[in-house]
């Protein structure tokens, strides 16, 4: 077997990089002298034409450069201003110009030709992430047959919202170049095959396999974990080291822990609290919510508007009910250390985790990882996570509907610890089976089957079909 090269937007750093990606992929990538690729931390006035080796580290790491210019249009642009929200079913906040696409492309081409460079023959390939999309179709116009796989961290957008995108028909064409498509979700399964089907003229075959002409592909759900138990040994150390007052007798906590972004339904969790602290006075001053939220996307107009309507719904919420000696929301915006983190999932009673769409989310994942087998909180999780698949112990909830999850919110609260140990022990079962480590081989192994499986790259047809038009104009 050989080499496993992996491909994101985003190098892992410093000397001893962590993650959950590094997490799943440092095993494999050191027992076959693998390459992490990814792009440099700086942007540079001119991107250099050679990958740079990046020193120290568990494994080799290479980095490729980007201008200004194209961390601007393709990386906030195209990337996060067109892809985030077209594949967070958010068509209403997509920009379309001709200059993102273009430096999308552009970028994508000049990976392509710096990983050619290094390719060997029984190196096989994974790319990650929806920055990358047209990566193998770039790799297969320079001659690469080597096996390229491919995982989406996000949710793929139905067929009807994968029409919002100028060109896509020919993303269809792009993913089919790849070996294996890899998704979060069942239900992303059903979209993508649905979209290619209705977009790209994709048929679906009695084995499973998507063909389009004389490619074809596999899609798979490959839902991702995290290392359970070393989370799990981490919580309970870091519990230990809480500040003082953290934890109360006589108050319960409810944690969220989210990025700052429209995705992760938080206006409608604060409306939802305020709700239940309007129709359960005997609540007041017994709970609390803490909500940490970095912040991520600075500058993009959609992030900035989240921003000051959580700080309105914060001060609104507080300001109602709060008195001298209890604040109900505990806004946090700014990164906390992940340790730290480990011993607050510890210490919350309740655990929300309720975006409005989601790939996966790990923060559920983390949270049972982190209880307390002897007195487990209890995790209320949307129905639109990925991870909602799994972990039908939870509490699933609707997070639109701001009454119905203050209902469950005050079902968490009262439930008694038999029932919260069950429905707890059901769940860690599934994070420990599914961890970071079985989805890593779950994927690598299913890429070594699919290409078994698939025509010889050798015999499919030298000319590509003809590619779109660059979209014009601005949503």
């Amino acid at each position: 077997m050989g080499r496993l090269i992996c491909i994101s937007n985003r190098i892992p750093l410093g000397p001893n990089p962590s993650g959950g990606l590094v997490v799943a992929l440092q095993d494999v990538l050191e027992r076959t002298g693998g390459i992490w690729i990814g792009s440099a931390a700086e942007t540079v006035e001119e991107p250099a034409e050679t990958l740079t080796e990046v020193e120290g580290g568990p494994f080799r790491r290479l980095s490729f450069d980007l201008s200004a210019d194209e961390k601007e249009n393709y990386y906030a642009g195209h990337s996060n201003s067109m892809l985030w929200p077209l594949f967070h079913d958010r068509a209403d906040l997509i920009e379309i110009r001709s200059e993102y696409y273009d430096a999308y492309r552009t970028v994508n081409r000049r990976i392509a030709r710096l990983v050619a460079t290094i390719l060997k023959p029984d190196d096989r390939i994974w790319v990650h992430d929806f920055h990358l999309l047209p990566l193998a179709h770039e790799l297969r116009a320079l001659g690469a047959k080597n096996p390229v796989g491919f995982f989406l961290h996000t949710p793929f957008p139905t067929p009807l919202g994968l029409q919002a995108m100028p060109y896509g028909a020919e993303l269809c064409h792009w993913l089919m170049e790849y070996d294996l498509v890899g998704l979060q979700a069942e239900r992303d399964v059903v979209h993508a095959v649905g979209g290619m089907q209705l977009l790209g003229g994709a048929e679906l075959q009695d084995d499973g396999r998507m063909r389009m002409g004389a490619l074809s592909t596999r899609i798979a759900a490959f839902p991702i974990g995290i290392d359970t138990d070393d989370f799990a040994r981490l919580a309970a150390t870091q519990f230990d080291l809480l500040p003082q007052g953290i934890v109360k007798p006589t108050r319960q906590m409810m944690i969220g822990v989210d990025r700052l972004d429209y995705s992760k339904g938080l206006p409608q969790r604060f409306r939802a609290f305020g709700t239940f602290l309007e129709r359960n006075e005997e609540w007041h001053r017994h709970v609390s919510l803490l909500q940490i939220s970095p912040p991520t996307r600075e500058g993009v107009k959609a992030y900035d508007a989240i921003r000051d309507e959580l700080e309105s719904l914060s001060g609104r919420v507080n300001g109602r009910f709060a008195d001298i000696t209890w604040q109900p929301i505990r806004y946090i915006h700014r990164p906390i250390p992940r340790d730290t983190l480990a011993g607050l999932y510890r210490a919350a009673h309740v655990g929300l985790v309720t975006p409005l769409m989601d790939g996966m989310n790990l923060v559920a994942k983390e949270f049972v990882a982190a209880q307390n087998p002897d007195d487990p909180g209890v995790l209320i999780l949307s129905r639109f996570a990925g991870a909602a698949e799994q972990m039908e112990a939870a509490l699933l909830v609707n997070p639109h509907d701001e009454q119905g999850v203050s209902d469950t919110i005050l079902t968490a609260l009262t439930m008694p610890r038999h029932e919260r140990q069950e429905r707890w022990e059901l769940l860690m079962a599934g994070v420990q089976a599914q961890d970071v480590h079985w989805w890593s081989e779950a994927f690598l192994s299913a890429l070594d089957g699919a290409v078994e499986g698939a025509v010889d790259r050798a015999t499919q047809a030298e000319e590509p079909p003809q590619e779109a038009e660059a979209p014009t104009g601005a949503a």
